[in-house]
């Protein structure tokens, strides 16, 4: 029988945390400390690598390995940490007030530190229902990471029955959240001396004219409203984040580029929002540019597309959630997740994890231990259930 090493939750996402897996940077050394801990207890693992190899998700199953069961799924990854923002060491959690404080603590090491210290009893327990385990990388750079995982369930790997994405939300049930699509827009105009504008074509006044179709695209979406009631803020949201362009002030600039987002709701419209912003750019804008500068040209290209998460009442995702949980409803939140890849591949998803989405990205970071306990909680009353059968 094998015996590997045996972790508290606490030990565990302290060990976790101590890994630097900044989205920039290699996840390997975090994968391959869970592969060899699982192999201690006797559970096999498939890695799936990225193309350069220097990054890899993880997919392994508790149980019947033959049949679909129930995935705790959680990346890897997390955001940048400047340490002189920091009390503490970001990568060596400290504890101070009943809070773990560590980048990742909160999201999402402190779910995926649950998940892994409970392997033991798991394994331990007779499973009629197996329990899966999907860790990704790169969540935090468009929800990239996982795809090629997600892409292989159902076929070389089990597809789940339910998927439980333990991005945290409070131990609350979260069955539907916005999309997130990020676009990069580059004017070309054509430089030339600021004293002879006439000579030249001016690609950030050009770049303006699509900011204020932007803007007028978020005000058309703050009146459209969420006719669910159930989001906040209360629309498809239109953000502009970033902007350059232009060489000197007596020079016409010659190029302009600006980052901008859209997180729309589950049933909006989001391919007529982008089209109605290039065709403003094709019809309004791009004649003005061409008539002084034939070159010019405007290009938008989409860096990152992460599809909303649909509500599916009934679904064993949701009604597993909510008993083990002890909830009565479930809630939307507006940040995205990888739990909506899931469901397009046809396993039913929803988010509930320890910990408050509020302290993720921020300079000292914490969760709560009562979450952690409150996550546990929640795990071994899912083992109870696997053990039946679900």
């Amino acid at each position: 029988m094998p015996s590997g090493p045996i972790y508290s939750p606490r030990a565990m996402v302290e060990r976790l945390v101590s890994f630097d897996t900044t989205s920039s940077k290699s996840n390997l050394e975090l994968i391959e400390f869970v592969r060899d801990y699982l192999a201690g207890h006797g559970v096999e693992s498939v890695l799936v690598p990225n193309s350069t190899g220097d990054k890899a998700s993880l997919f392994a199953t508790v149980g019947p390995g033959d049949v679909g069961g129930i995935a705790l799924s959680g990346h890897t990854d997390c955001v940048p940490a400047d340490p002189a923002q920091w009390k503490s060491d970001p990568f060596a959690v400290t504890e101070r007030d009943g809070r773990l404080y560590g980048r990742g603590t909160c999201d999402m090491k402190g779910f995926v530190g649950v998940v892994l210290a409970m392997v033991p009893e798991f394994v331990a327990a007779p499973l009629n229902t197996p329990l899966h385990i999907a860790l990704s990388y790169d969540e935090e750079l468009g929800c990239t990471g996982v795809r090629d995982m997600i892409a292989a369930l159902g076929h070389t790997l089990p597809l789940p029955k339910a998927v439980l994405v333990g991005e945290p939300t409070e131990m609350e049930v979260v069955d539907a959240h916005k999309s997130i699509s990020d676009f990069a827009t580059e004017v070309t105009g054509r430089e030339g001396h600021s004293s002879a504008i006439d000579k030249g074509a001016n690609a950030i006044f050009a770049a303006g004219e699509l900011l204020g179709e932007l803007s007028r695209m978020r005000d058309d979406m703050i009146e459209a409203g969420d006719p669910s009631g159930r989001f906040e803020p209360p629309f498809t949201s239109v953000h502009v984040g970033m902007i350059s362009g232009g060489t000197a002030l007596n020079i016409i600039p010659g190029q302009c580029r600006f980052n901008w987002e859209l997180r729309a709701l589950p049933k909006s419209d989001e391919a007529a929002l982008v089209d109605r912003f290039e065709r403003f750019g094709r019809d309004i804008v791009l004649p003005r540019l061409r008539a002084v500068a034939p070159e010019a040209g405007i290009v938008t290209e989409r860096h990152i597309h992460a599809p909303g998460l649909a509500p599916d009442p009934g679904s064993l995702a949701e009604r597993l959630a909510m008993r083990l949980a002890a909830r009565n409803e479930a809630r939307a939140v507006s940040f995205a997740t990888e739990a909506g890849l899931f469901q397009k591949q046809g396993a039913p998803s929803v988010v509930c994890g320890p910990g408050s989405i509020a302290q993720a990205h921020k300079p000292d970071e914490f969760i709560e231990l009562t979450q952690l306990a409150a996550c546990e909680e929640f795990l071994r009353a899912l083992l109870d259930l696997a053990r039946k059968g679900i």
